[in-house]
């Protein structure tokens, strides 16, 4: 039986839990800091885990290979190893969000941090390429299954009128976790490459803090308690009226997604091959790299709160269209033409800020499903987006020239486009208070 197929009599489990509009920060409990600090500091870690990789990718798989790092199979076996990442992200984002629906949102979130920290500690042992891959991809299940548990985690506790600051907030956990990683890469430069994972078994000490302090959610508590021990799945996703919501955010995340993410995997190694750097050494052109990461992570975090503004005035819908729009013409106008090193800097900030569209996704996408389907619906239609993630990362680089990477970019900032049309179809609503129509 399915959520859809409850008796007429039975008390009304999809509807949102009711959280209170707490207008200043000292009106908010124990609790609500309590979550916020969790979902925030897991989501930290994600940015810090997932992007070590991307920072060292070029000279620790030419390593594993034994090869040049101008040789074109290490570009080729790099961006297969970040595929099976992006892969491993989209099925993490589906089964722990399965485990959120069924065991509690903080049960499942710890068990996503364990999940992530303790692979990418891992990978500092990988003998070959395909270690790395394996590595990489199990780590990628923690940190697929993360986004949507922490997301749900704050929606079902924080204030409804909080939510686009919160989104802000929440996303720029996972700028700072990179900024993080680029500082980690910056100091171990001297290091060899496979040394900065070990920095990633870090998420694992906060587990035990999570477990004692970050209750489950009244709403899930309510919403179990009314279910009759009905537990819907994945299948509920696509039947009934919430099907059409399954399907627009699906493809408007694996749209976007798809573009973004070869977007921040080529351009980093578009910058090592930039003639303006081709006579550094390995070690400045990795400071630059890391240099670089933290500028689109400082623009990122602007973009954020820039989303925020606007979605408190526009709308979500509206502000995600809007966004998806800006990135396009951003990747436009940053790839479209040779660039030496200072201007494509200038306009990486540029696409940086555009990426403000992610941090709306938090809030928006977990209230549109109910709330035994909030985490599996939130994370499979966002983290599903990571396979059509991984098939552009490998797709767009055929594109390129070896050494030049700017076609890849420039042919996945059109993805965007289709994004934003799609975008248009999706329901508004008023700061994430849903009403029954949308989320029953």
């Amino acid at each position: 039986m399915s959520v859809s197929e409850l008796p007429p009599a039975e008390p009304n489990i999809t509807a949102p839990p009711r959280v209170d509009q707490s207008a200043r920060l000292r009106d908010l409990t124990a609790t609500q800091w309590k979550s916020g600090a969790a979902a925030w500091l897991g989501w930290l870690f994600d940015g810090l885990d997932m992007h070590l990789y991307t920072l060292v990718a070029t000279p620790f798989v030419a390593e594993l290979l034994a090869v040049d790092r101008k040789d074109p199979a290490v570009g080729e076996h790099a961006s297969w190893i970040q595929a099976a990442f992006l892969v491993g992200w989209a099925l993490g984002g589906g089964f722990f969000g399965r485990l959120g629906d069924r065991l509690g949102r903080s049960r499942a979130l710890v068990l996503t941090i364990l999940t992530y920290a303790l692979f990418t500690g891992l990978s500092y042992f990988a003998g070959a390429w395909w270690h790395l891959l394996i590595f990489r991809f199990l780590a990628a299940l923690g940190i697929g299954g993360e986004w949507a548990v922490g997301a749900a985690l704050l929606s079902e506790t924080w204030p409804h009128n909080w939510r686009p600051w919160l989104a802000a907030v929440l996303q720029s956990a996972v700028n700072v976790g990179v900024m993080l990683a680029s500082l980690s890469v910056l100091v171990l430069a001297g290091f060899p490459p496979r040394t900065v994972f070990l920095i990633g078994v870090l998420p694992a000490l906060m587990v035990v803090w999570i477990r004692r302090h970050v209750p489950e959610t009244e709403g899930w508590h309510a919403a179990r308690s009314n279910s009759r021990d009905i537990h819907p799945g994945i299948l509920d996703l696509f039947r009934g009226s919430v099907r059409r919501i399954t399907w627009l955010t699906l493809l408007v995340c694996s749209f976007s997604l798809a573009g973004h993410w070869a977007f921040m995997f080529w351009c980093l190694q578009h910058l090592r091959n930039l003639p303006d750097v081709l006579s550094w050494t390995d070690a400045e052109r990795s400071r630059l790299v890391s240099q670089a990461m933290i500028l689109l992570m400082v623009a990122s975090i602007a973009g954020n709160f820039l989303a925020a503004w606007v979605a408190r005035r526009l709308g979500y819908r509206f502000s995600i269209v809007l966004l998806c729009i800006g990135y396009f013409f951003a990747l436009l106008i940053t790839f479209g033409t040779p660039r030496d090193l200072a201007s494509t800097l200038a306009w990486m900030a540029v696409v940086g800020a555009c990426s403000g569209v992610f941090a709306l996704f938090t809030m928006y996408m977990p209230p549109l499903f109910p709330t035994l389907l909030r985490t599996t619906g939130a994370g499979f239609c966002y983290n599903i987006g990571r396979l059509a993630a991984a098939a552009g990362t490998v797709f767009f680089g055929l594109f390129s020239q070896v050494g030049d990477y700017r076609q890849a970019m420039l042919y996945a900032g059109f993805l965007f486009l289709p994004a934003a049309a799609l975008g248009m179809l999706l329901p508004e609503h008023n700061q994430g208070e849903l009403g029954a129509e949308v989320a029953d």
